[in-house]
């Protein structure tokens, strides 16, 4: 059932090497490397291994009958359908903290609550988005490579030779 995209499921392992997602600057812009993100930000998650984006429409979730998420576009390319707002307390979304993700078009939490996957995927619970807040959709990074922002080159003094 649903929209025929792929599934986008959720691990309790921390570690595992296919739930790494790249944090990008919404459809249409660009964010620079190393940037902080701001809560209230709108922002793009690419899966790294897929090169596809997270992306949620009006299309029920096959186990639980909430909203579903899927994974769609190539190569980080998608639509303003893949765009999520960031919701933090605070300025910045900051590592050891929690952070939630609404979807910047249809308002939905971003969720995982159990509902569990048979074959082939057994064991894998079902992420999709919920209309209301609750514990279900608080998100914590575990691990990752984080990028300090660049300094700007100084370019106080400059000398050229002819």
């Amino acid at each position: 059932t649903g929209s025929g995209q792929q599934s986008v499921t959720g691990v309790s392992a921390v570690d595992d090497s296919n739930s790494y997602w790249r944090i990008r600057g919404k459809t249409s812009t660009v964010c620079e490397r190393g940037t902080p993100v701001k809560c209230g930000q709108s922002i793009r998650l690419t899966h790294i291994n897929t090169g596809r984006n997270l992306h949620s429409h009006h299309f029920t979730s096959p186990l639980s009958g909430n909203q579903e998420v899927s994974a769609f576009g190539e190569d980080g390319e998608g639509d303003y359908l893949d765009d999520w707002t960031v919701l933090c307390s605070g300025t910045y979304w900051v590592r050891d903290g929690e952070v939630r993700f609404r979807h910047s078009s249809t308002d939905v939490l971003l969720s995982v609550t159990g509902e569990q996957y048979g074959r082939p995927i057994h064991g894998q619970k079902e992420v999709h988005g919920m209309s209301y807040s609750n514990q279900n959709n608080n998100w914590k990074v575990m691990e990752g490579i984080f990028m300090k922002p660049s300094e700007l080159l100084k370019t106080d003094s400059y000398h050229a030779e002819l």
